[in-house]
C-alpha cells in the first residue's frame, strides 16, 4: 500500500470538524494501517441485517487467503442507526454517517437510481473526499463485494486512482474501460481532492445519474484538468458478475453488479464463497479443475427486468 506522504498528513483545514462529520477523523484513524489507509464500506440497516450483505462481506475477510489480517482495517459506514446497531454486534470499527438537513430514511432497501438512492451514493462521495482531506488514502469497497485475496497487491505507486473496470479492453492505461466506481482505491493529494470536488459538481451536470457514469463521462476531464492518474483493474483479478475470470486461482475480489435484488445478490454471494471453500479444500494439484457457479439467480433476475 503504497502512499504519497509529501502532501496532506493532514490537509489544511483537516482541523474543523463540521457537523455532518463528527468523530469521522477519530474513527479513521483507529481503523487505518501505519501508512494512513482505510478500507471503507457503507450500510444500510437492509445491507447491514442479520444473514445480509455485511454478514457475507465480513465472512469471506476470515476466509480468504491473506485477507483476515486486513479487517481490523475496514471502517464499516452505517447510514441509520439501525445499521450502526448492527455493525457494532459484529465488527470492530463502525461509524455513524449523519447528513444535517436530509430528511431520508436510509434504513430501507433503495432501489436503483430512485432519489433516496441517489442521496445514499452521492453522500459516499463526499465522505470520501473528507477522508482525503484528512490526509487519509481510502480503498472503497460496495458491501456486496467478497474479498478472497489482498487487493492492494494490485495497486500501483504510480495511479491517483484505481479502479475496478466493467469493461476491460487488457490495458490498465486506457481511459475507453468502463469504470465501476464500486471498488476503487485513492491516495491523498491535491489532485485527488479536486478530482471529488470536480466529480460532485458533476451531479448538476447529470441530474438523475449516479455517481458512477458521470464519472465516466469526466474522466477524460480530470486527466486533461488536474493531471489525475487513473489506472483500471484487471476483471481477472478484480471481478463482477457483469466481468470476472474463470480462473479462481488468480481471482481477488468478486462484486455482485449486474444483478437486481437484494436477495438475488445474497444467494449468489453465498455460491461464490462455496466455490472458494470448494477451491481451498482441493489439493494444489488439483485446483486448475475448479469452476464458478454460474450466478444464476442474478442472471434469471436480468432477464425479468
Amino acid at each position: 500500500m503504497l502512499m504519497d506522504h509529501t502532501i496532506c498528513m493532514p490537509c489544511q483545514g483537516a482541523k474543523e470538524e463540521p457537523a455532518e462529520f463528527r468523530g469521522l477523523a477519530a474513527a479513521v484513524a483507529r481503523a487505518a494501517t501505519d501508512d494512513r489507509t482505510v478500507i471503507i464500506t457503507c450500510v444500510n440497516q437492509a445491507w447491514a441485517a442479520p444473514g445480509s450483505l455485511l454478514d457475507l462481506f465480513l465472512e469471506s475477510f476470515r476466509i480468504g487467503d491473506g485477507t483476515a489480517r486486513l479487517l481490523p482495517h475496514v471502517l464499516v459506514v452505517a447510514m441509520d442507526p439501525g445499521a450502526h446497531a448492527r455493525c457494532l454486534a459484529v465488527h470492530q470499527h463502525c461509524y455513524h454517517y449523519t447528513i444535517p438537513g436530509i430528511n431520508i430514511d436510509f434504513a430501507a432497501h433503495k432501489y436503483f437510481l430512485s432519489k433516496d438512492y441517489l442521496e445514499l451514493v452521492w453522500s459516499k462521495l463526499k465522505l470520501q473526499r473528507r477522508i482525503l482531506e484528512l490526509g487519509y488514502g481510502f480503498l472503497f469497497t460496495d458491501v456486496d463485494i467478497v474479498w478472497l485475496r489482498d487487493p492492494f497487491k494490485h495497486v500501483t505507486a504510480y495511479a491517483d486512482m484505481t479502479v475496478s473496470s466493467d469493461v476491460y479492453f487488457g490495458d490498465p492505461d486506457n481511459l475507453g474501460n468502463f469504470p465501476n466506481t464500486g471498488f476503487f482505491h485513492v491516495k491523498p493529494n491535491p489532485r485527488t481532492i479536486a478530482m471529488t470536488k470536480l466529480w460532485h459538481g458533476g451531479r448538476g451536470k447529470y441530474p438523475g445519474a449516479n455517481e458512477q457514469p458521470v464519472f465516466n463521462m469526466m474522466k477524460k476531464q480530470m486527466v486533461a484538468e488536474l493531471g489525475l492518474r487513473v489506472q483500471y483493474l484487471n476483471p481477472a483479478y478484480v471481478g463482477g458478475f457483469c466481468s470476472y475470470g474463470k480462473d479462481l486461482g488468480k481471482i481477488v475480489t468478486m462484486h455482485a453488479n449486474c444483478c437486481v435484488g437484494i436477495g438475488n445478490k445474497i444467494r449468489d454471494l453465498k455460491n461464490v464463497l462455496g466455490d472458494w471453500r470448494n477451491y481451498t479444500r482441493m489439493p494444489p494439484w488439483e485446483r486448475h479443475r475448479a469452476k464458478w457457479t454460474v450466478p444464476g439467480a442474478c442472471i434469471r433476475a436480468e432477464k425479468q427486468v
